[in-house]
């Protein structure tokens, strides 16, 4: 995720990180050439080169854009929900230490207390690198003994098996006495909850928007792109390829944004950043000695 501070609207021109521009120069680069080639051709060899109507691409142009805001439109939504259910996720790990840290009889240094936060800040990272099929275990080796660590590791799921592992906590305080039903109910419901997380977020992950818009959308513009400099060179003349590749800039870059928000839970600049200060504020909670630094975003504003 990008988390830049705001700037002078002068050197927001030249923003590169970011800004989808390095995926697709290459294909701004052979529209300017295609460009090139229409004034050529219009200048010295009108014969051999079409003289194309510039208003099919007007007409175009209108029906591409509205299919475009369409699939930006559906991406984003699928970023705005997973960043809702990421915030839920937080919020409700905070709860559940809270709930935790004020069991009757236990203390915020017992080693049950320690356990259980542990565990909720193992939920948290075994549902991240699960949406980025990444590997846990050093995040994990931290937390937990290697026994149980080795255990998570052997699921498919694993966030949900750390979530039966904090409701065998819960169950078992209850039959010690430490609370009652009503107590046992509402630490349920936060494990509940972040059940519902995971399967929003699983939901997200697996079900990408269906293949053939991709498809269609991205042969159409390049398509459209690819022609362009030859429906304008007969109107505009030499101003071709500066006009053609704003254009084709538009609408390409819309393009690479959708794809970059249609899987938020990804590693690319505009992705969402996981994890960051979970485990810092359930440190907190319990006043631990060693609390993890505030994550602060790379040399490129990013932050993972």
């Amino acid at each position: 995720m990008i988390v830049r501070p705001k700037t002078t609207w002068f050197r927001m021109l030249f923003a590169w990180h970011g800004s989808v521009i390095n995926r697709i120069l290459a294909p701004l680069f052979i529209n300017f050439l295609l460009g090139l080639l229409a004034v050529w051709g219009a200048t010295h060899a009108a014969h051999f080169f079409p003289h194309l109507n510039p208003v099919p691409f007007s007409l175009i142009g209108v029906a591409l854009a509205i299919f475009v805001s369409f699939r930006n439109n559906a991406c984003y939504a699928r970023y705005w929900e997973a960043r809702v259910l990421w915030g839920s996720m937080k919020n409700q790990a905070r709860d559940f230490a809270r709930f935790v840290i004020t069991i009757p009889g236990l203390g915020k240094d017992d080693p049950q207390v320690t356990h259980a936060l542990n565990l909720m800040v193992a939920f948290v990272y075994t549902l991240k690198h699960q949406l980025r099929d990444s590997d846990p275990r050093a995040n994990l080796a931290r937390l937990l003994d290697a026994d149980l660590v080795e255990d998570i590791l052997r699921r498919d799921c694993r966030p949900q098996y750390v979530l039966e592992c904090l409701q065998q906590h819960l169950v078992a305080w209850h039959r010690q006495g430490r609370y009652g039903d009503i107590m046992l109910e509402s630490g349920l419901r936060k494990l509940d909850t972040l059940s519902g997380v995971l399967g929003g977020c699983e939901r997200i992950r697996g079900t990408p928007l269906p293949y053939a818009y991709d498809v269609l959308l991205h042969r159409t513009t390049y398509f459209y792109c690819a022609l362009l400099p030859f429906g304008l060179v007969g109107s505009i003349g030499m101003a071709t390829p500066v006009i053609s590749v704003f254009i084709a800039y538009a609408f390409l870059a819309w393009h690479a944004i959708a794809s970059e928000l249609e899987d938020p839970f990804g590693e690319e600049p505009n992705d969402l950043a996981l994890a960051v200060d979970a485990e810092r504020a359930l440190r907190q909670a319990v006043d631990a000695a060693e609390i993890p630094p505030r994550v602060q975003p790379d040399g490129y504003f990013r932050l993972r």
